[in-house]
């Protein structure tokens, strides 16, 4: 038997350390060739890190929340064979992570923005995890689970190294039936549990930025109403006619094209702030970051050059871009480079918010949810299909008269839809 040790890879673009943001093996367990170890975090994105080996994990060699220099040992592997221990300097201090503190009770918390979601009537039998422990779970898994209201990490996985599929979720609350007859009373038991979770990874990167646009921009938010009835019946149109050959389109790529279409005539709006070297830098094209929630936390794919892409184009990209991005695929490449962001919580959009600048840009566009509303046209009160756009500009660049007008003029394109496609 020999020993495997792995380092800390160059991740490239003169990248010295990354943050050790999760272990996904601890000490004893067995490995096997391209099974991911750890996930690290550099600036701009979450990188797996892979086994090149079959064997045994022996020692860890850092912390989550650790940063940890390239060329800095990983992982050590018990192999078959000779290993590269004698390639490889040994570390002189590797140590086993923690185990994660234990709580009497976990609940799982989502944003203050989340859904209200039905709770499951009753729990299945618990699986013992650890309070950090990820279970494994598709996307579409973990979004039903939220429906139901059920945490993941009690559900048992019977899917291939314990991933927990839709038929778990069904046995878990089919099993929790059973004791429905439990005293009602427990509902209201008082609690004084806690729990601590480390800022780390994804997370920390999130806050830091989020922290870095708000202390370095001089935010300012301007909110308008839109009619959308018009592009919501040539959307659903366009759907029957091509939805079958060219994809579904939601109203995001219509909102891509209006943002193409108006930046013409507000150059201004497309630019990145250089705040130290005092230079502002404006772009012809349009890379459109595209906020997205994902398990790890915000995401900003970006959907590059816009200005050139179709309607299905765009929509196709911005699709691509989101899966890659839940799923945790999203290159960094995909991850940086964007002029301008839009923003958009869909159903739970809200009335009104405001988005927080995605520095350097100057510029993000906050989308609202759709509602149904009594409005008074041409004397008539009829019904309509109304929509708040809630935007943030960096004030230090962009000037109020500016911002006002650039949101009209993505109004106008938005309320009458031909136009924009008229060139």
């Amino acid at each position: 038997m020999g020993t495997h040790v792995i380092k800390m890879p160059d991740i490239g673009e003169g990248i010295a350390e990354v943050e050790l943001s999760q272990w996904h093996v601890k000490v004893g367990d067995l490995v096997v060739e391209d099974q991911v170890l750890a996930d690290v975090m550099t600036d701009k994105a979450m990188v797996d890190i892979p086994s090149p080996v079959h064997g045994k994990v022996i020692a860890l060699g850092g912390q989550p929340g650790e940063v940890m220099a390239v060329g800095s040992v990983l992982i050590s592997i018990e192999v078959e064979g000779a290993g590269n221990l004698k390639e490889s300097a040994a570390p002189t201090a590797v140590k086993e992570a923690p185990a994660a503190p234990k709580v009497e009770a976990v609940v799982e918390s989502k944003s203050a923005a989340a859904a209200p979601r039905p709770a499951a009537v009753c729990q299945g039998p618990m699986v013992a995890r650890e309070a950090d422990e990820r279970p494994l779970a598709s996307p579409a898994v973990r979004k039903h689970a939220l429906d139901l209201g059920i945490q993941l990490r009690l559900v048992r996985g019977s899917g291939p190294a314990g991933r927990v599929l839709h038929d778990d979720l069904e046995a878990y609350l089919a099993q929790g039936q059973s004791n429905a007859s439990a005293p009602v009373a427990a509902a209201y038991a008082q609690r004084n549990d806690e729990e601590q979770i480390q800022v780390i990874g994804m997370r920390r990167k999130i806050a830091q930025r989020m922290q870095d646009a708000t202390q370095r921009a001089a935010h300012f938010s301007y909110v308008e109403e839109i009619d959308v009835t018009a592009i919501e019946e040539l959307r659903a149109h366009l759907n029957e006619k091509h939805g079958a050959s060219r994809g579904k389109l939601t109203l995001l790529p219509f909102l891509v094209r209006a943002l193409v279409v108006a930046l013409r005539d507000f150059p201004q709006m497309n630019a990145r702030y250089d705040d130290e070297a005092q230079v502002i830098t404006r772009l012809g094209a349009v890379h459109v970051g595209v906020a997205t929630q994902s398990d790890v936390g915000l995401m900003v794919p970006v959907v590059r050059h816009a200005e050139a892409r179709s309607l299905w184009d765009n929509a196709a990209e911005i699709s691509r871009l989101a899966n890659a991005a839940r799923n945790g695929k999203a290159s960094r490449d995909e991850l940086s480079g964007s002029t301008i962001t839009l923003t958009s919580l869909g159903a739970l959009g809200g009335i009104v918010s405001t988005p927080v600048l995605n520095l350097p840009e100057v510029a993000i566009v906050g989308v609202n949810k759709i509602v149904e509303r009594p409005m008074v046209v041409k004397g008539q009160v009829v019904i309509r299909k109304m929509m708040n756009l809630s935007s943030s500009f960096d004030h230090r660049v962009v000037d109020g008269m500016d911002a006002a007008l650039f949101i009209q003029a993505i109004r106008g394109l938005i309320e009458q839809p031909a136009t924009l496609f008229v060139e």
